[in-house]
């Protein structure tokens, strides 16, 4: 029994102050209750106030202790005032979970330079400046960053450019980030594939019930993933269970074939 006590705290957050983007709905709100069940207290930052206040809401009543923060990650100055208001109110800071991010899906020649500047912004300076504010707090304390990334990233697929660029970079601003603070603090990427987050699923009702049908099929574990079975993932990262794991991508996608999306777009 003192062994299993044991491997069971590994994955324990105890002590532990975690602030999560995109923390109001879907992976990001499974994340921070995660965490929260897990021990760790948590800074909860999504744009709409109304979603992270029911988050903190839903931890608060398992027990749990939240601050919400209502604010978008292009704004770089309200990262600045997320990561003091982590410190002031629960002491310190231990972990940071870069999961806002994203960018329209469209081919090439409908993709502007513009596009790619905002998806730059968006995904990649906002993960790299939470970071290196909260740098210093997570030296301290020998903390961990996960960043959320994409299976998007790893494949060439036609149709979703900007979103697949700013992914695959994401990763390799995981591993720079790894070799930067290493050893006092890890970094760690998660690339989700199909996740049936309340969006994922909207867009497939309305939907040929064939469309879904066919991505089960590129999936060996046929079914989509749930926003938990990310979240288990990043707990497991931001845990002392993986302290010699850093600058790592880890796939969870069900073992899914890069084709996922059927290709309907035509050659040019």
């Amino acid at each position: 029994m003192a062994t299993l006590l044991l491997v069971t705290e590994r994955f324990r957050l105890d002590g532990r102050v975690a602030i999560v983007t995109g923390a109001g709905k879907g992976i990001g709100a499974a994340i921070a209750t995660t965490f929260a069940s897990a021990g760790a207290d948590v800074v909860l930052i999504a744009r709409t106030a109304d979603d992270v206040d029911r988050v903190a809401a839903e931890i608060a009543g398992s027990g749990g202790r939240a601050l919400t923060h209502a604010a978008d990650v292009n704004d770089l100055e309200e990262l600045a005032l997320a990561v003091q208001r982590a410190v002031d109110a629960f002491g310190g800071l231990d972990i940071v979970v870069n999961n806002a991010g994203g960018a329209t899906s469209k081919p090439l020649l409908a993709t502007h330079v513009e596009d790619l500047e905002s998806a730059f912004h968006f995904n990649i300076s906002a993960a790299f400046e939470l970071v290196r504010l909260a740098g210093p707090h997570l030296l301290e304390r020998a903390g961990a960053v996960v960043n959320i990334g994409s299976m998007a990233g790893q494949n060439a697929s036609r149709g979703s450019f900007a979103h697949s660029l700013m992914k695959s970079t994401l990763g390799q601003l995981t591993r720079l980030l790894a070799a930067e603070l290493a050893p006092r603090v890890r970094v760690n990427a998660v690339l989700p594939g199909a996740v049936e987050t309340d969006s994922l699923r909207t867009w497939l009702d309305q939907q040929d019930p064939a469309l879904r049908e066919g991505m089960l099929g590129r999936i060996a574990m046929r079914r989509l993933g749930q926003p938990q079975d990310i979240a288990d993932a990043v707990l497991f990262l931001a845990s002392s269970a993986a302290s010699w794991i850093t600058g790592k991508l880890l796939e969870v996608d069900g073992l899914a074939q890069p084709d996922l999306m059927p290709n309907r777009l035509p050659d040019l």
